[in-house]
């Protein structure tokens, strides 16, 4: 994907240093920042300079390079996985590359540890940009199939940020988009501003702007009145956490976006990598919902007449306010997933089918 027309990933590693966009600046200032140890790792996943599922995962795997690269010792490398797991406990993503990588490292004493552990990472971020691109190929004929039958632009309703900026490339959600674009067919993106944060606003409008594609910014509780009026042909959303069950976490508001979808007959699809998937978690209530800080929600971010990023208060001063990251969608919501090997029925018969 693009930014000022240049081609780039969300994350590399170049010269012992581990490069990312830095998002929490977006769509303001454009900062590529250089993470070098691992404790840069965590902080970026914490403060959410890097967030999306895939991202983080890839992230947390460049984060246990640094660790070898800054101490080459087990007990540093194992210490180092632990803290990387706890700093986002609701993306599946993030304990699934530590333990990817933790296999493949645990116990190797040998000065090739480096070369493995880079190796892997690579793979990792390799792996999701193909797993991503074989989504939108997927998604892609469910967007053909509505415009055939509509031959008009295809109306697409997307929630937080499931584009490229979450990935490494392609994105989730908006891979289907991109590949619709790219073979000429017209679509338009209502995009929920999604608060607390506003992914949405800041970062999946800005990545369409930056592709050339159609797209609105809409308050998060628009939707449904745009789904009533027949202004919406699909939702699309990306998850964090995806059951064996077919019961989808994500950013917060999704839960009540599937809800409308489902009153007025809105198809609601859910793109996914097979590395979001729990196949252990059988219950959705099990699933550690993460309360972040409620500064998310009490300040906001933007630029002022002087074109300076500002933080500013809009609440009352004495408010409380609660910020819980995720909600879930249960199965019978959700049309279908949308995954690198095909479309399947939201439900475990569905997704035994197809990863066999």
């Amino acid at each position: 994907m693009h930014i000022n027309g240049k081609e780039l990933r969300t994350i590399w590693f170049e010269n012992s240093t581990v490069k990312i966009i830095d998002q929490t600046k977006l769509p303001h200032q454009f900062i590529i920042k250089n993470l070098k140890t691992i404790e840069d790792a965590i902080n970026a996943i914490k403060t959410m300079e890097v967030r999306g599922a895939p991202l983080i995962g890839a992230t947390a795997a460049y984060g246990l390079v640094l660790s070898i690269i800054e101490k080459n010792d087990q007990s540093f490398l194992k210490k180092a996985s632990q803290d990387l797991i706890k700093s986002r406990p609701t993306a599946i993503n993030l304990k699934w590359a530590v333990d990817r990588m933790m296999k493949k490292l645990s116990g190797v004493n040998s000065k090739e540890i480096l070369k493995i552990a880079i190796d892997e990472a690579n793979s990792i971020c390799e792996e999701d940009i193909s797993f991503c691109k074989n989504i939108g190929l997927n998604g892609l004929k469910i967007i053909e199939e509505i415009y055939m039958k509509k031959k008009d632009t295809v109306n697409i309703l997307t929630h937080c940020n499931a584009g490229w900026l979450a990935t490494i490339d392609w994105g989730t959600a908006t891979s289907p988009i991109y590949h619709a674009h790219q073979k000429g067919i017209k679509v338009h993106v209502w995009v929920d501003e999604t608060r607390p944060r506003n992914q949405g606003a800041n970062l999946t409008s800005y990545e369409l702007n930056e592709e050339g594609i159609s797209n609105t910014i809409i308050a998060d509780n628009t939707g449904g009145i745009l789904m009533q009026r027949g202004e919406v042909d699909m939702c699309i959303t990306g998850t964090d956490r995806t059951l064996s069950t077919g019961d989808v976490a994500n950013k917060v508001g999704t839960y009540l976006k599937a809800l409308a979808a489902y009153d007025n007959k809105v198809p609601f699809y859910v793109a996914l990598p097979s590395s979001t998937i729990d196949w252990n978690l059988k219950n959705f209530k099990d699933i550690p919902i993460e309360e972040r800080n409620s500064e998310e929600l009490s300040y906001i971010e933007g630029l002022d007449k002087n074109n300076k990023l500002t933080k500013v208060l809009i609440y009352p001063k004495k408010s409380k306010a609660m910020n819980l990251a995720f909600d879930i969608t249960p199965a019978k919501y959700v049309t279908g997933l949308i995954t690198e090997k095909g479309v399947c029925e939201a439900s475990s018969e569905g997704l035994k089918n197809l990863f066999k």
